[in-house]
């Protein structure tokens, strides 16, 4: 979903639980789905310190069921400063009703 632009709603591929919006997504140039918040004011998302790979990250998983999504990190370009690093596998959306 890197380059997909369409409105619409991004869920959790393995719970179908909406996590982000088409609005919060943004073209980071990390060959990553990007966004700059979440749905649900922080509860559909846990993050989790991640010591893998020698690094200190955050990863982010859905709280629903757990499911990894990718990392957060707070280089964002946009007003709330966060990139939502997601993976693409991790997610299904669901366009908008026109």
């Amino acid at each position: 979903y890197e380059d997909f632009f369409v409105e619409g709603t991004y869920l959790c591929r393995r719970c179908e639980t909406p996590l982000y919006t088409s609005d919060s997504k943004f073209h980071s140039g990390c060959g990553w789905p990007s966004f700059d918040g979440e749905l649900g004011g922080g509860d559909r998302i846990k993050k989790v310190k991640d010591f893998s790979h020698g690094m200190i990250r955050t990863e982010i998983v859905c709280a629903r069921c757990g499911g990894h999504l990718g990392h957060i990190f707070d280089d964002g370009p946009t007003a709330s400063g966060l990139r939502y690093c997601v993976n693409s596998l991790s997610l299904d959306f669901k366009p908008d009703k026109k």
